[in-house]
């Protein structure tokens, strides 16, 4: 049997700088040291700013609409989780002003962690490290790709990062990069010579981890939705196509993402152009690679 751990009440803005935001108290601080601050790396859902590699078979307006889906539901995750360790949930978010869209979106007890840099690595250094220095007894960030991610596998990271010594805790992502890196100290060269968003982000991290020494605990892979294969996978997983079996199992029940999937289906073109995008790309990247292959 597992504990509940209250989440904080409220949704406020993380200021930056070294000071407390007002309203925390010396128990808040008492409470950060217990908890572990997981925070999605959230973009706000604004047509033909996210998700553009969904489209086609999405429109923009429809991958902005499927963004915050995805928002939704790993932030209805991580409230899960947080029944099970004591979890505080934040979204580090972009861009600066979007934070109207942020408190309509996410649960009670979420706060927000306002942008610094705009890049994602920049970005995941800077989460990293603000949250840390808020006195929190760990740190996870999570994509905003991976609606389905199971519970346990969010359990389990910060599990892993109450344990006694250092470590971190990476979940390696089907495409090479990760959806999640959790810390317990910040290190700064885990962020330095990555190349971003390529299949060499995993790879790359961990040969930071073994340049400074500390100990990786890997997670089970996932993935990412980041195009429309993936978009493909995502459809076969909450199973809107009967006859298509996919190749992962147990994963969140995402409902918030499942309930616009069937939209999309039951609208113009149905699950049918999910399916002959998905092709239509893979059939191109096989071709690109057979090229490569034979100059």
């Amino acid at each position: 049997m597992t504990d509940n751990y209250p989440a904080a009440s409220g949704k406020i803005t993380v200021t930056t700088d070294s000071a407390l935001p007002d309203g925390l108290s010396k128990e808040g601080a008492a409470l950060r040291e217990e908890r572990c601050a997981v925070a999605i790396m959230a973009k706000a859902s604004l047509a033909g700013a996210v998700k553009t590699r969904l489209v086609p078979p999405l429109t923009y307006v429809e991958a902005a609409e499927l963004n915050t889906c995805f928002l939704a539901d790993v932030a209805a995750n991580i409230i899960i989780a947080a029944k099970q360790l004591p979890i505080q949930g934040f979204a580090a978010y972009h861009p600066l002003g979007s934070e109207p869209f942020f408190d309509e979106l996410l649960p009670d007890g979420f706060e927000l962690l306002p942008p610094r840099e705009p890049t994602v690595g920049r970005s995941l250094f800077h989460a990293a490290r603000d949250l840390l220095t808020r006195g929190y007894r760990s740190v996870c960030l999570v994509n905003a790709d991976s609606p389905t991610l199971p519970t346990d596998i969010l359990v389990e990271a910060v599990r892993q990062l109450r344990d006694s010594g250092d470590r971190i805790v990476i979940g390696p992502a089907a495409d090479g990069g990760y959806y999640l890196i959790g810390l317990k100290n910040f290190h700064p060269r885990l962020f330095e010579e990555i190349d971003w968003s390529t299949e060499r982000v995993f790879r790359q991290t961990l040969a930071r981890a073994d340049e400074i020494g500390v100990s990786v605990a890997v997670l089970p892979e996932w993935y990412d939705v980041d195009d429309a294969p993936t978009l493909a996978t995502l459809a076969r997983e909450i199973r809107l196509c009967q006859n298509a079996a996919g190749p992962y199992r147990n994963g969140y029940r995402a409902p918030c993402t499942a309930a616009f999937l069937k939209k999309v289906a039951a609208g113009n073109g149905g699950i049918e152009r999910l399916f002959e995008c998905a092709d239509l790309s893979l059939a191109q990247t096989l071709g690109s690679q057979n090229y490569s292959n034979e100059k």
